[in-house]
């Protein structure tokens, strides 16, 4: 009978998982270099969360923006500037900033590697997505317009804030995510 894992080792282990990544980032990732440089062996690393892709899947879960607590809550329009304005502020200063950078990393690998990353790359959109979706149709709008503007909303902030990680132009972008989320909210119900 295997012996249970160890929850508090796991999620130690996937907290500096996660720092090597953000340092390192997921283009090469390996097992064995990252096990290494954390002070594990790839064996614990499956171990703990299976595979490579679980171990990724694992990393990104545990540090994407909770869109529910952002707009789960949202009934008029001024609630959705709050909520697109929090989301904006999460991944380019708050406490998606550094995570944020391995999503765009993910969405990368999966135009080129869609068998490997497509599937989890598509999950991480999807946790954004829905619950921005499920807030446009609380303010009226159909579902198929709600989820091509949650979509808007998400993939241009995604966008505008790969474009300030580049270019280090913070009031551009962010004058620019302002007129997004007003347009978004314009037509929001």
């Amino acid at each position: 009978m295997p012996r249970p894992l160890n929850v508090e080792k796991r999620a130690e282990l996937l907290e500096q998982v996660v720092q090597y990544l953000q340092q390192h980032g997921l283009a090469q990732m390996s097992l064995n270099p990252l096990a290494q440089s954390i002070g594990t062996t790839k064996r614990m690393l499956l171990y703990y969360f299976g595979s490579r892709e679980n171990l990724l899947a694992q990393v990104w879960a545990s540090r994407h923006p909770d869109a529910h607590s952002m707009f789960d809550d949202v009934r008029d329009t001024a609630d959705l500037r709050r909520a697109a304005l929090s989301l904006w502020e999460a991944i380019t200063i708050g406490e998606q900033a550094g995570p944020v950078r391995l999503l765009l990393q993910l969405l990368s690998l999966a135009t080129t590697d869609p068998d490997q990353y497509g599937s989890l790359a598509a999950e991480s959109v999807e946790v954004l997505v829905g619950p921005i979706e499920a807030a446009f149709i609380r303010l009226g709008r159909q579902p198929q317009q709600a989820r091509a503007s949650a979509t808007l909303l998400v993939s241009g902030l995604r966008g505008l804030c790969q474009d300030r990680l580049v270019t280090h132009d913070i009031a551009r972008t962010d004058a620019a995510a302002r007129q997004l989320i007003e347009a978004a909210i314009a037509t929001a119900g």
